[in-house]
């Protein structure tokens, strides 16, 4: 093979690079832009008002330079991001959509698709699931309610009896 031709390769190669690669560059370029907004708003914080104080010439230029730097990084980190986003937008036109319920792999027990009606049965089980639960906590309080009053029947009567015992010694 001659040595143009294997540079050929290599330069078609870095041409056609994968989704996730570029989905991984298209983070990285936001966390690019991320850092460089923090930045721009730290250089911002530091710059004084022009309320009236003399201000030094040469460090206002310097920091003015800085945050005007700042910018035009930004927004060609911003162009990159768009190149990244139209490309991957590219390489999967082609691509049919995939339901997001076949993504999640889950296991049924008679081994059949799930379907519409598998899905009302179970919004109609645990409905009735929940109803049933609802009316146990209730009858649940209510007996909780009488056993409360038990024992306060209870405590009085102990009360009564250890104060007619005391009345008698």
């Amino acid at each position: 093979m001659p040595p143009g031709a294997f540079s050929g390769t290599q330069a078609q190669a870095a041409r056609e690079v994968n989704t996730a690669s570029l989905c991984r560059i298209g983070q990285e370029t936001v966390q690019d832009i991320v850092f460089r907004t923090m930045e721009i708003f730290q250089l911002l914080r530091n710059m004084q008002l022009p309320n009236g104080v003399t201000y030094h010439t040469g460090t206002y230029q310097d920091r003015l330079g800085k945050l005007q730097e700042h910018l035009r990084q930004l927004s060609i980190l911003f162009r990159k991001l768009r190149l990244v986003y139209d490309k991957c937008n590219e390489n999967c036109a082609g691509l049919d959509p995939v339901p997001i319920e076949q993504l999640i792999p889950y296991v049924e027990e008679d081994g059949s698709k799930h379907d519409d009606r598998g899905a009302a049965s179970q919004l109609r089980f645990a409905s009735e699931e929940r109803r049933e639960i609802m009316e146990v906590n209730k009858k649940l309080k209510q007996k909780n309610q009488q056993l409360k009053q038990i024992m306060d029947q209870l405590r009085n009567l102990i009360w009564d009896i250890n104060a007619m015992l005391a009345m008698r010694n």
